[in-house]
């Protein structure tokens, strides 16, 4: 996961990407999330050549948003570089969680 804050607007350029080994084969993978509202059509990705995932979004500033890959439709992914993991409330599972906020600097 990747992350570019802009210093014109309070949004940061997230970069989702979902590696080749996680997505096994998939035809295709959607990133679902609270951005979204848990929709599983809202937010398709783009596949690589490699065949791995990303996809790029603007999210709001100073937040943190649970989210999973939707894999074919039927098979749910956490993301392995996810900055912090919570319990789902839909089962005995985590999501993912992206922080976006900017490092604070020197004191």
């Amino acid at each position: 996961m990747k992350k570019r804050f802009l210093k014109t607007k309070p949004v940061c350029k997230v970069t989702f990407e979902l590696p080749q080994e996680a997505a096994r084969g998939a035809r295709k993978v959607a990133l679902v999330g609270e951005f979204n509202d848990w929709d599983g059509d809202s937010t398709p990705m783009k596949r690589r050549k490699d065949g791995s995932y990303s996809i790029t979004l603007d999210l709001p500033a100073d937040r943190e948003y649970q989210f999973k890959y939707l894999i074919d439709g039927d098979c749910w992914e956490n993301d392995w570089q996810a900055d912090k993991y919570l319990p789902s409330r839909m089962g005995d599972c985590d999501n993912s969680v992206v922080v976006v906020r900017e490092p604070a600097g020197p004191g």
